[in-house]
Formats: structure tokens, sequence, C-alpha cells
């Protein structure tokens, strides 16, 4: 697989807490919310850091910061498994998707997989 540079990696994490948003304020349970925001709590936490970074490193490989993204796949995975019935709005779910395959794609290339 070929490595992804930080750029890259920032765009689709930008991509992926904002769908994320949209689909918590759509959410109609709490439990939808409760794991949204979770996910999007975690993805904060290391957009925080990679925000710190010189744009002159952004062409540099991503490599995880934070330890919660770290450990984010399995939560990613449950709501993949569930997002017919988390993601009430079509249009959300429909642009989460490829998002969210992406990034799975790129942690599970810097954990080495599932």
């Amino acid at each position: 697989m070929k490595q992804v540079t930080i750029a890259s990696t920032i765009q689709e994490f930008m991509s992926f807490i904002e769908l994320l948003d949209d689909a918590y304020w759509e959410a109609a349970t709490l439990e939808s919310k409760d794991l949204l925001y979770d996910i999007i709590s975690i993805f904060s936490l290391e957009m925080s850091e990679l925000n710190k970074l010189s744009i002159q490193d952004h062409h540099y490989p991503y490599e995880i910061i934070t330890e919660g993204i770290r450990r984010v796949v399995p939560k990613i995975e449950r709501l993949d498994e569930k997002k017919e019935d988390v993601i009430q709005r079509t249009q959300t779910l429909i642009d989460i998707k490829e998002v969210m395959s992406n990034v799975i794609s790129i942690l599970e290339g810097q954990t080495g997989g599932s």
C-alpha cells in the first residue's frame, strides 16, 4: 500500500469529522449520538496535533500521533456495520461510505491491519 501524506490524511480526517458532525445532529437516538461523539472526539484530538505541524511537513508520510486514534478502528467498524440505522439522512450516508473506507485504510496502514 502506498503510504499517505500528512496533507492527504488531514483532508480525509476533516471530511470524516464534518460528515460525523452532520450524522450526529441527524441521529435519532442517544446511543447513536454517543457512538458518533466518541469517534468525533478521538479524531478531533488527532487533528489538533496534526494542525500543530508546519505546512512544510505536510508532504511527509502520516504517522499516528495520539493514542486514541490507534484504538478507534473497532468503533469505526461498528459504525460501518450499523450505519444504515445510525445515519438517518440519505445524503450523509452516501457521502460517509467512501470517506469512512478511506479513513479505515489510512488507519489500518498505520496499525498493520485489524
